[in-house]
């Protein structure tokens, strides 16, 4: 098993954040496998809003609740929707006009790691 060193960048992990610095690559490594796991497509339907439609399931409806509910915790600024429909699931992710860099960077993020 090899170290796979974890990239932060400002953008990425916004100095407002209270998670502890240490435990930050670790939460960075969980949406990075949310992301290539469960993302299929992603959406800008506002400049403070994004939309992760995901794979459908109870495992994947509870990682993103779960996940979502500790990074709100830490980042109060993000507003997290899941929505689940017949014939499929969406995680929208908003921001306060503020915080559209940090929004930015998790869409650059996603797309970069997810099957996007």
């Amino acid at each position: 098993m090899t170290d796979q060193k974890i990239t932060l960048d400002s953008a990425w992990v916004p100095s407002s954040c209270t998670l502890p610095t240490e435990q930050q690559p670790l939460r960075v490594a969980e949406f990075d496998a949310f992301f290539a796991e469960a993302v299929r497509t992603l959406e800008r339907p506002a400049p403070t809003r994004l939309r992760l439609g995901l794979d459908a399931g109870p495992a994947v409806a509870a990682r993103a609740a779960e996940l979502t509910a500790r990074e709100n915790g830490c980042c109060s600024f993000f507003t997290f929707t899941l929505t689940i429909t017949g014939d499929g699931m969406a995680l929208e992710v908003e921001v306060p006009a503020g915080r559209v860099v940090v929004l930015d960077a998790l869409q650059a993020r996603a797309a970069g790691v997810g099957r996007v």
